[in-house]
């Protein structure tokens, strides 16, 4: 009886151990925002760590996207018939500039 116990209980905590794995990162985080200084700070690292984690979850290189986004905000905030939303890391597609600059490393 206490074999299944042990062997039932190392189970569980592996089957768990991914989900937990999976959501450490927004427990450190938690206790890391009470820290940042006002509320738009916060907000704005919240901003920031939604967007990386939609990087991750559509297994987009979130430095290249940092790269590429931040060199083509110009060109949209010049052009306001351009849309944001193709930025967002589940429609973007690397520029062209990007994947040069890619081969070449």
């Amino acid at each position: 009886m206490i074999g299944r116990i042990a062997f039932s209980a190392k189970l569980s905590q592996h089957l768990d151990n991914g989900v937990e794995n999976a959501i450490r990162p927004l427990a450190v985080g938690r206790k890391a925002y009470m820290f940042c200084g006002n509320h738009d700070a916060a907000e704005n690292a919240a901003i920031m760590y939604s967007l990386l984690g939609s990087c991750k979850a559509c297994d987009v290189n979130p430095r290249d996207w940092l790269i590429d986004v931040l060199s083509r905000i110009p060109e949209y905030n010049n052009d306001y018939s351009m849309d944001l939303a193709e930025l967002l890391p589940h429609r973007w597609t690397a520029s062209e500039n990007l994947q040069e600059t890619t081969v070449k490393l």
